[in-house]
């Protein structure tokens, strides 16, 4: 598990034997199994988690019982509610496990720790932290101005493996669709093929 991790961070920095060291020491595994919860709404998260094999998703639920998917998260994604730990404030959200996962628990005074202790974990965390922003705002603009045909043909291109391995009443939720209409906006999407 730790490897995956490793082998991610040294993509985009260099790391001693030390600094290797150092990471481990401060990262909890843990499995979960399908379906199985990691953070529930109304809890302060103690942890971001690092996604080593698996798919996790974040979502809400709406007064009515509807469930809202926010994000998906398979391997070498991070998922954690930035703003909940920071503040030590409840989360909107749940997070749980879309497959069998193996996740690495990293919590805020560990993650300071490397930010100062190894040199561009802060600058990658930074790049990483602006893309996921971009790609957050981009998908709050397709939502509001987008059809669903076109949302789903986004995702497709920029997803592809996701899209193959969420159910489809998922996948549905996080397009903003009633599974009914992704059926059909995926039989189109076949007959165009």
């Amino acid at each position: 598990m730790f490897e995956v991790l490793l082998t991610y961070l040294e993509r985009r920095m260099a790391l001693t034997e030390e600094h290797k060291n150092l990471i481990k020491s401060v990262l909890t595994p843990r499995h979960l199994e399908k379906g199985e919860l990691l953070v529930r709404e109304g809890e302060i998260p103690k942890y971001g988690a690092f996604v080593a094999q698996g798919c996790l998703r974040s979502y809400v639920v709406d007064n009515k019982g509807k469930e809202h998917i926010i994000q998906f998260a398979p391997e070498t994604w991070w998922m954690s509610d930035t703003n909940s730990m920071l503040h030590k404030t409840p989360t909107a959200f749940f997070v749980d496990a879309v497959e069998p996962s193996d996740v690495l628990l990293l919590d805020l005074p560990s993650h300071m720790n490397l930010m100062q202790s190894i040199p561009g974990y802060s600058a990658s965390f930074q790049a990483g932290f602006q893309k996921h922003a971009a790609s957050k705002d981009k998908r709050i603009v397709a939502t509001l101005t987008a059809t669903a045909e076109e949302r789903f043909q986004n995702f497709l291109q920029t997803y592809p493996t996701i899209a193959q391995r969420v159910p489809q009443h998922m996948l549905a939720s996080y397009l903003g669709v009633t599974p009914e209409t992704l059926s059909r906006i995926r039989k189109k999407w076949s007959l165009k093929k």
